[in-house]
């Protein structure tokens, strides 16, 4: 089954067709500068960006009095498999978008949105090398954010972390990722995120944007200047992102606030505390499929405002048996009984679409940072971080009535999260050897239930709204389960990284990780489920977990790098599963008998046996690479191989009328690939550059998702969600005070079901902007306009893939369509 999809086919000058990974670029991508004295190992990296006026660096923004932009700032130097996003990087995203998709111009990273900005997180995702977001390592300044994905009680994305106007840079691992980055959920990569410190001159910063479809975007930074003579400084910002979708009026809105405060302890020390808060609340788009694109088009949305309709949709299944598009009601029912138009000749029927869905979050997140030099030798480093973070994720179901006598209720789904935690390390410099040693603990109160909330009668009230208040018609009248687990992770590395010459570096290491979540179901309604639900203990554990890396410059500008290192990923835990994406031992369940037949086991004794009998994920990740920097080309190419073990998927088995939600283990997947790039300059305000990826992940063992007869074997197939062929080509220059950018990226077709038996098709993506500075006017200092266009050719392509998870075979409602094009302006002062 396929859909066929309009794209403009682009044809961008690409000079070099080379192959790489990790990017060295002058733009928008800068490596990380390795110029230290001591020997540094490939995981320590700058948590600050360095004053503009340091040598070495431009100013990624032009001063008042220069007259020329600067395309790129001074070639860095990559190292190893680690790269640096800069800041001049993101500020070519248009203002208030997802920092991530700056992450996503790196070879062999795959970024996606249902909204131009990304601030919708149901509908992103971000992919590096074959790894989803849920697989890899992140941090902020030091605090773990752990797993990006939507809803989950264990990290939080960074898009609601931090004000991305507030991000200094990026560091990005691909491979094993940094071994000293605390993390219960990398398994092939790591981003590390670092906030820009305070300004040691008092100031102001004013952002304002307006777009297509009421998109604004406000942003507002106060810094103090040095308070004192020891240098203590402090900001605070605040950031408004308001969009509304190009097919309906519902909306998304992240409202943010950031404060850090820098205070230097002596000549060579500091202490550091950072905050964020951050409220989203986001309609989110309707989920769509093959069937619904092919049979109602591209712009099927949620019903909201049309109350109407949704109650006369949830009328339609109480009353209408499935027969016709629409029947008559009994006597004293509100509303009429039907479906919209076109609705009933799809497999979805009333499910194309409810009134609303969408999501409220609210996260506090907090750190206190210490750098310590104990002596010239000898230094401490230490996080004390805390987050709490509160959701709501709504939809106006039409297949459970409200008390009210209302046809229709709103469900309402209820993670939440309390995490504390610390880090310490301590680093020790001695002849050839940088030697460092740290550990980490984190304690996660995680707790996730589901409730139904009344609806009003037709004409008796204002519908809810999916962003809440909910108990407007009282108090819930309906759960299905609630939950509640206690998490421990504790983690120790040790490491060295030894220089027997000047230009060769041998770091090797090991970490250990172990990790116990206890507790599970604490409510379970016995009307839905059958048996008391999943409860108890498991613990995920590895003593030794080795990583290796290889640098050599043999020549001026050349470089070979070698990585390899071994990771584990603990069970991770869930209220809810979604079939084909990654599974939670907590996620099973047994529906109850509909039929008065007993099934043969509950949900506890699934469990059990799954207490027994799983394994968490491991993998072993290598890396071969070489990378060549000159003055006019700069070149990468690597290629990289894992070997995983036990990734583990939901599943339902069973029979057809008695189905089981659990997990299975797929034993072993491999995994081939290759990333390259090149930057040419060929003049000295010009730089063009294509990078090129490609990656085969397939599943090696039989597994037989499938039932009743029929086999689905898993072994031979490849992964869903992420492309084959990836190639992005970017090219950027300046006149004057005045910067230009034009960028495409091409992703092949993607696997959409687990047999491989429907993919999405292939597309083009491009964003163009400029950017041009006016200079001073009064107290304006350094006043910048620039503008975005996203999509630039109006491409029709799904963005989300998986959200609802995969299918065994064939159609879901589980992929989300990419934003039409849409325009950007906005104007920036300093002050």
């Amino acid at each position: 089954m396929a859909v066929r999809i309009g794209s403009t086919t682009l044809l961008v000058i690409a000079t070099t067709s080379l192959i790489s990974l990790p990017l060295m670029l002058p733009t928008p991508l800068q490596a990380a500068t390795r110029n230290d004295e001591k020997p540094r190992g490939t995981t320590q990296r700058n948590a600050t960006l360095k004053s503009s006026t340091q040598a070495g660096r431009r100013p990624a923004r032009l001063a008042a009095d220069d007259e020329s932009v600067s395309v790129t700032a001074r070639a860095h130097e990559a190292r190893n498999t680690e790269n640096v996003v800069s800041r001049a990087a993101i500020e070519q995203l248009a203002p208030g978008t997802n920092v991530l998709k700056a992450v996503g111009q790196l070879p062999g990273v795959s970024f996606s949105s249902s909204d131009p900005l990304g601030i919708d997180t149901w509908g992103a995702s971000v992919y590096m090398r074959g790894f989803f977001q849920n697989q890899l390592g992140v941090t902020l300044d030091g605090i773990p954010l752990n797993d990006q994905g939507y809803g989950n009680v264990n990290g939080l994305n960074v898009a609601n972390a931090v004000i991305t106007a507030d991000i200094a840079n990026v560091s990005v691992s691909q491979g094993g990722g940094a071994l000293d980055v605390p993390s219960n959920t990398n398994l092939g990569g790591a981003m590390q995120f670092s906030t820009a410190d305070p300004k040691h001159k008092a100031g102001a910063i004013i952002e304002q944007g307006f777009g297509s479809y009421g998109m604004e975007h406000t942003y507002i930074r106060l810094d103090s200047g040095d308070l004192n003579h020891t240098g203590t400084r402090a900001f605070g910002s605040y950031s408004r992102n308001y969009e509304e979708k190009y097919d309906s009026p519902s909306s998304g809105i992240l409202q943010q606030a950031d404060g850090k405060l820098v205070q230097p302890l002596g000549a060579d020390s500091t202490m550091s505390a950072f905050f964020n808060w951050s409220e989203a609340q986001v309609w989110v788009h309707a989920d769509k499929s093959f069937d619904i694109l092919n049979k109602l088009g591209w712009r099927v949305e949620d019903l909201y405002p049309n109350y109407a309709a949704a109650y006369a949709a949830a009328n339609w299944v109480a009353y209408c048996g499935g027969l016709a598009p629409s029947c008559a009601t009994p006597p004293g029912v509100l509303g009429g009984a039907g479906l919209p138009a076109g609705w009933f000749n799809t497999n979805a029927q009333a499910g194309v679409s409810f009134y609303d869905g969408g999501q409220t979050s609210i996260d506090y997140l907090g750190g206190l940072n210490f750098d310590i030099a104990i002596n010239d030798r000898l230094r401490w480093k230490a996080t004390i971080y805390g987050h709490s973070d509160t959701q709501y994720q709504t939809y106006g179901d039409p297949y459970q009535p409200s008390a009210t006598g209302a046809p229709l209720s709103e469900e309402v789904w209820q993670p939440r999260q309390e995490r504390y935690g610390f880090q310490t390390s301590l680093h020790y410099f001695v002849g050839r050897h940088a030697i460092s040693t740290g550990v980490w603990f984190e304690n996660n109160n995680q707790q996730f239930a589901l409730f139904w909330y009344n609806e009003p009668l037709l004409g008796h009230g204002a519908p809810l709204k999916t962003i809440g208040p909910y108990n407007v018609y009282g108090r819930a009248f309906l759960q299905d389960v609630g939950y509640q687990w206690n998490t421990n992770s504790f983690q120790y590395y040790a490491m060295d990284v030894w220089r027997p010459l000047r230009n060769i570096s041998v770091t090797y290491g090991f970490k250990s990780l172990v990790q116990t979540t206890s507790g599970g179901a604490d409510y379970n309604n016995p009307e839905l489920n059958y048996g008391p639900l999943a409860n108890g203990s498991m613990t995920a554990a590895s003593g030794f977990l080795p990583h290796v890396n290889l640098d050599w410059h043999f020549a001026q500008g050349h470089e070979l790098y070698f990585d390899m290192a071994e990771n584990m990923r603990p069970y991770s835990v869930s209220g809810a599963a979604s079939l084909g994406a990654v599974g939670s031992p907590w996620n099973v369940a047994v529906p109850a008998p509909t039929n008065g037949q007993m099934p043969p086991q509950t949900s506890q004794d699934l469990f059990k046996t799954l207490q027994r009998t799983l394994h968490p994920e491991r993998d072993w990740d290598f890396v071969l690479g070489y990378r060549y920097t000159g003055k006019l080309i700069s070149v990468t190419a690597d290629a990289y191989h894992a070997d995983l073990y036990h990734h583990l998927i939901s599943a339902s088995l069973g029979t057809l009328n008695a189905p089981v939600t659990t997990v299975l283990d797929t034993h072993h997947a491999d995994m081939w690939g290759a990333d390259a790039a090149a930057t040419l300059r060929p003049l000295p305000r010009l730089a063009i550059t294509n990078t090129f990826s490609y990656n085969r992940f397939t599943y090696d063992t039989p597994v037989n998702l499938c039932t009743g007869g029929m086999v689905c074997n898993l072994q031979g197939k490849r992964l869903s969600g992420y492309p084959a062929f990836m190639y992005k080509a970017d090219a950027s220059y300046s006149w004057g005070r005045f910067l230009v950018h034009f960028g495409v990226n091409y992703y092949s077709a993607r696997p959409f079901s687990l047999m491989n038996d429907t993919s999405v098709p292939a597309y083009w993506l491009s964003d163009l902007g400029a950017r041009y500075l006016l200079g001073n006017y009064g107290m304006m200092k350094n006043l910048t306009v620039s503008f975005n266009v996203y999509n630039t050719f109006n491409a029709k392509y799904i963005a989300m893939m998986g959200e609802n998870g995969f299918p065994v075979s064939g159609d879901a409602q589980s992929m989300e369509r990419g934003a039409v094009r849409q325009f950007f302006g906005t104007a920036r002062a300093e002050f």
